[in-house]
């Protein structure tokens, strides 16, 4: 985590910002020696869970009809 002093940070606001955006390590700032405040990148929460994985998963084959070979804990 990257500390800065707060007079560094007012001078190069949007660059750190910018780099805070990019890489998504958060910045602590401090004042006197002391931290005051930290900058991490804004992230976006969904409001359900329902559809979060759309497009990662790949269906291979059938997946509905019965397999040809019996299962172990059949026999």
């Amino acid at each position: 985590m990257r500390v800065m002093k707060a007079s560094e940070f007012k001078a190069k606001c949007l660059e750190v910002m910018g780099q805070v955006e990019a890489t998504g390590e958060p910045v602590v700032i401090t004042k006197n020696g002391r931290p005051v405040s930290r900058l991490v990148p804004y992230r976006t929460v969904p409001k359900t869970l329902f559809g979060t994985l759309r497009g990662c998963i790949e269906v291979r084959g059938d997946i509905v009809s019965p397999l040809e070979s019996e299962w172990e804990a059949a026999q």
